[in-house]
């Protein structure tokens, strides 16, 4: 079948979302990021028309919830033209609150028939409480070409994410299953994609005859700041690993796709995830860690376990480490390392691409011969490239210097670019259903190990870069 330019567009303006629901929508979730990301896309023209409801446990009345947009709009009215201001008017003086349990059955298919639609419903819920809500739905209460937007994880295992894709495959369609991947926005998936695909000097080396291994980091200097509710249930590993960084290595893993069509794209994602694996039996597979009472920037951090809310018997991880290999033609005996962790020294979210060693250095030069890295930075997204060049004063001497660049950058916050896609009917963002039961497939057997004890929980003080056992650890 001929793809055509129009085939990558978004949906057309019949098919755009009129109103968006947002369900737990007095919780820190809608607040701190959904409703901002809306703000955004509002003052850039980007959500016309749009009508907004909050749908929420808490007994609100109308002046809490307009209190609550006013406070979450307020960074874009600031920089706002006068066009601008008054889209973002609009919204708030058109937006409503209902006190409702989405559990109780018929109480949110009630909701929703009562709506313009399309209607964008989005779980800005628990995962436990998202699923029970899905129940309580039906595909004949909802309107022509209802989107459901859920945010990840995707259920707490494989079992769970296929249940849970089975409900949703009831209601709509896949191609109106929005599972939220916030972490990957789209100009950090098209400056990977560019970056690789449209520069022949790189993608002629990017396999495994010449790449060593890849390394995807996300440390944060950040601890539990009184998320133990979630996160004690949860950890690194499910919470970023599972989650967010498999598909940023599937995205420097996958081969070109044809066209940049979501159906494309996401094929080529599918491929690299179903060929992962980690072997679980092999010690150095997985590492994992907790933070104990340190210092961060001068602020004092408490000892993870005894954070309030959190329960030490659970042995949550708070740093994780996993080596995945993705058994095919192109990757096959490159490990991809990937690691995330709270309460570090220093904040890093970044993709290294080490290279193989050439295979001879003339004699008669001197200094330190050090791999070619590629680093790919995220938010913002930046490029260097570390290479060994002669150096000043002696030219037998082999110095180590970087060239930089700032990659392409978005008018719009994480949760706007989310909603953009939503709004638009663009799924390009999204993750498949297939990929993400394929994320819990690929960590279960390390989730496994990790329970039976196969590998110990170490501890590292908040503010260092780890356990003292784990070393250098990732290229710096």
């Amino acid at each position: 079948m001929d793809t055509s330019e129009h085939d990558i567009l978004p949906a057309d303006a019949d098919t755009r979302v009129r109103t968006l629901l947002i369900l737990g929508a007095s919780g820190d979730l809608t607040g701190r990021l959904l409703l901002p990301g809306l703000a955004r896309l509002v003052r850039l023209g980007r959500a016309e028309g749009l009508r907004l409801v909050g749908a929420g446990s808490d007994d609100w009345s109308e002046e809490q919830w307009q209190a609550r947009v006013d406070s979450s709009f307020e960074g874009a009215r600031r920089s706002a033209d006068e066009a601008g201001l008054a889209a973002l008017d609009g919204v708030r003086q058109g937006s409503t609150y209902f006190c409702l349990d989405v559990t109780e059955q018929g109480a949110l298919a009630t909701l929703v028939a009562t709506l313009e639609g399309p209607v964008a419903i989005y779980f800005a819920l628990p995962p436990a409480v998202s699923q029970l809500a899905c129940s309580a739905l039906y595909a004949d209460a909802l309107p022509k070409s209802t989107r459901l937007v859920m945010e990840k994880p995707f259920g707490t295992d494989q079992a769970s994410a296929h249940a849970l894709n089975t409900k949703l495959a009831a209601l709509v369609p896949e191609e109106n299953i929005h599972r939220v991947d916030h972490f990957l926005g789209k100009a950090t998936v098209f400056n990977i994609l560019g970056l690789r695909f449209a520069n022949r000097i790189l993608e002629p080396v990017w396999n495994n005859l010449h790449i060593e291994k890849v390394e995807v980091v996300f440390d944060e200097d950040l601890s539990l700041e009184n998320r133990a509710r979630y996160y004690d249930g949860a950890g690194a590993l499910r919470d970023m690993i599972q989650s967010h960084l498999l598909h940023v290595m599937a995205l420097l893993a996958l081969n070109a796709p044809s066209t940049l069509h979501e159906r494309d794209l996401r094929d080529q994602i599918g491929s690299v995830l179903r060929a992962s694996s980690v072997d679980a039996g092999n010690p150095d597979s997985s590492r994992r860690a907790r933070y104990t009472a340190g210092g961060i920037a001068g602020r004092s951090v408490p000892d993870y376990a005894a954070e309030p809310g959190v329960d030490p018997a659970r042995d949550t991880e708070t740093l994780a480490e996993i080596v995945v290999s993705i058994n095919n033609d192109r990757w096959a005996g490159v490990p991809f390392i990937l690691r995330s962790g709270k309460a570090l020294a220093v904040k890093r979210k970044e993709a290294i691409i080490t290279f193989r060693p050439v295979s001879h250095v003339p004699t008669g030069f001197t200094g330190q011969d050090s791999p070619t890295r590629l680093r790919i930075g995220f938010g913002p997204d930046t490029l260097q490239l570390e290479l060994d060049v002669n150096g000043p004063g002696d030219i037998f001497s082999l110095d180590r210097t970087v060239l930089r660049a700032e990659l392409n950058a978005t008018d719009l916050l994480p949760y706007g670019e989310v909603l953009d896609g939503v709004l638009a009917g663009d799924p390009t963002l999204s993750v498949r259903g297939d990929t993400a039961e394929d994320c819990w497939r690929i960590v279960e057997p390390v989730l496994a190990a990790w329970a039976s004890g196969e590998v110990p929980l170490e501890e590292y003080p908040a503010g260092s870069p780890g356990p003292a056992s784990w070393g250098p650890g990732t290229a710096t």
